[in-house]
């Protein structure tokens, strides 16, 4: 496999400084040499720079729609559209590191132009299904599902070609335990599948992987978007969203290889790693550990 790392430093979907960092906090893991040595081609693309650079600063403020720091949201996700577009083009893999999850706008935007039937599995304590008129904070890192679904902000939906990037039965949630009303209604209007971490007490996380392979069985790839948030505080203390109650690290890095073993990953985000908020980068160590998993790695 080629693999192609992209930084993706963006804070612009939160007010929360050192998210951006994250991309070359993974790196500092030795996260090239780590995917080599587990026999891939890897080729580091640098980071994705916008117009606007990587953070708007604390004095963000709301638009007319309610939206935080839509125009520099909208302008990162063009040019990270155009990045994920041309590794898909060239057959390679593209493994986007965060930067906050509203990256996945523009990732996903770019990767599903390739496919007719994307796939979508995303792991998080959030359900990040929120638009301007359901969001309490107006964070579009709270957004991408719904702008990815076509909810929301006209010019964010329309990222790298018009109109919604998948489909309501090809979105799979996993690990969700802070989900705000409107998502909840959302969801169950919609049917979409979504996994709490009450079912993943009850059924095992990596039996509801399989289970969502099936759901996805209809669809010509899958892309992976993994929020370091799913995971407890206790496993990854830097994160600006903390929820407690959350996965496990011995219990992802299963469902991982769950997921490798499909053959169906075609790209994956790695989001929301925030050296500011970390002990001792910790949080990225643990990241890149995960990253083996997506590509490969086992426990035995």
């Amino acid at each position: 496999m080629i693999i192609d790392i992209i930084g993706a430093p963006t804070a612009f979907g939160q007010r929360k400084p050192g998210v951006a960092l994250g991309p070359d906090a993974v790196r500092f893991c030795s996260l090239k040499e780590k995917l080599e040595d587990l026999g891939h081609q890897v080729n580091d693309l640098g980071n994705v720079k916008g117009t606007y650079g990587v953070w708007a600063g604390p004095t963000s403020v709301k638009d007319d729609e309610g939206l935080i720091n839509l125009k520099e949201v909208l302008d990162f996700s063009k040019v990270l559209a155009d990045a994920t577009d041309e590794s898909i083009e060239k057959g390679h893999f593209p493994f986007i590191i965060g930067g906050d999850h509203s990256l996945s706008i523009g990732s996903v935007a770019g990767i599903s132009k390739h496919y007719d039937n994307l796939g979508v599995i995303w792991i998080d304590a959030h359900g990040d299904i929120n638009s301007s008129l359901t969001s309490p904070s107006g964070n579009i890192h709270g957004m991408p599902v719904g702008v990815l679904l076509g909810e929301g902000n006209e010019d964010l939906i329309n990222v790298h070609g018009d109109g919604a990037k998948i489909k309501h039965e090809n979105l799979v949630i996993v690990g969700a335990r802070d989900l705000d009303s409107g998502e909840k209604a959302y969801i169950k209007k919609h049917n979409i599948e979504c996994y709490t971490m009450t079912d993943i007490r009850q059924n095992k996380l990596s039996n509801l992987i399989e289970k969502a392979l099936e759901k996805l069985k209809s669809c010509d790839a899958i892309h992976l978007s993994l929020d370091v948030d799913s995971l407890d505080p206790i496993e990854m203390p830097g994160t600006g969203t903390k929820v407690n109650g959350g996965l496990f690290l011995a219990e992802l890095q299963e469902a991982l290889t769950t997921l490798y073993r499909s053959g169906r990953l075609v790209s994956a985000d790695l989001v929301e790693v925030n050296p500011l908020l970390d002990n001792g980068n910790e949080t990225a160590v643990k990241a890149a550990e995960l990253t083996e998993f997506i590509f490969g790695k086992t426990q035995l």
